[in-house]
């Protein structure tokens, strides 16, 4: 595990990248910026169908990439299918080193609608699917999206291992799970990877991040940037945010990265201006007294 910073800060045009979130080496073997991008949002409302703007979700994968970005999180259930669509729309062939992470797992019965699904025949067809949309011939990170409560996780596990070691997956990881269930997995698989919800207003994932960083597994917090009240005129973090020309959301994602050497953030949207903002707060340098402040601010 590595988390060096890169040199290029700043991109052709003078915009801020994301090499100042440091880079973090998942599975052993794959260096990627610590600060990625979540495919999610760029999907259409309820992540089901497609985006309103689908030009500018194209514009948005194209400039993560140019703005140091190497680790993009998608799943088969966005959209269904239409997030993975988009990634390689816009990005095929890949550039060197690009590390495109999907999960499979959940279905959909429509917007805002989800239900896990992990049977062995079920997760192979959709690995099967996930590499023909991204145009990959090998997933570097397939996430297992929800444990199952109808299937044993041994047997989705089983085979997501089959699979791997059929070289159609680089590396596994999982999402939504308890330590007791990290700590089972890993006695059945290699684990490289944890997403779970995190961020400066929710945390109740602390145990989950805790172990991961102490067994130097990656943690992707999901919804990274959500900051709830703790953003209102006058609080701790909206005078932090000011006094750093910044807004709420960038001091969040600036508390992740400083929060745990393994955390990698994936702020997602589906707006160029938004996405720019989001990276520009790998440049936010907090005091130690501004991440204590900050880290007391949550129960």
């Amino acid at each position: 595990m590595s988390t060096t910073t890169t040199s290029s800060t700043t991109s052709p045009d003078g915009a801020p990248t994301a090499a100042g979130s440091g880079t973090f080496l998942l599975g052993g073997d794959l260096p990627i910026t610590r600060l990625g991008f979540g495919a999610m949002r760029i999907t259409g409302p309820g992540i089901w169908g497609p985006p309103a703007n689908p030009a500018e979700a194209r514009a948005v994968l194209r400039r993560a990439v140019e703005l140091g970005v190497n680790f993009i999180d998608t799943a088969d259930s966005y959209g269904p299918h239409v997030s993975e669509e988009l990634i390689a729309e816009a990005l095929h062939p890949y550039p060197e080193g690009l590390v495109i992470a999907t999960k499979g797992g959940l279905t959909r019965q429509g917007p805002n609608r989800w239900a896990p699904v992990a049977r062995p025949a079920y997760l192979r067809q959709q690995v099967e699917m996930s590499l023909r949309r991204l145009k990959l011939e090998r997933i570097d990170l397939y996430q297992l999206h929800r444990i199952d409560p109808d299937t044993p996780v041994e047997d989705s596990l089983g085979e997501l291992r089959a699979l791997q070691q059929e070289g159609k997956i680089r590396h596994i990881g999982l999402s939504e799970v308890s330590v007791a269930e990290l700590a089972h997995a890993r006695t059945l698989v290699p684990i490289v990877s944890v997403q779970n919800r995190y961020n400066l207003a929710f945390r109740t994932a602390e145990d989950v991040l805790d172990y991961s960083d102490r067994e130097g597994i990656g943690f992707i917090p999901w919804n990274p940037v959500d900051t709830g009240r703790l953003a209102l005129p006058g609080s701790v973090l909206d005078a932090a945010a000011k006094h750093h020309s910044a807004s709420p959301a960038q001091l969040a994602l600036a508390w992740l990265l400083r929060r745990s050497p393994v955390m990698l953030p994936i702020p997602g949207t589906s707006s160029v201006a938004h996405l720019e903002e989001n990276i520009a707060a790998a440049g936010v340098e907090l005091t130690d007294v501004e991440f204590e402040d900050l880290s007391r601010l949550a129960s």
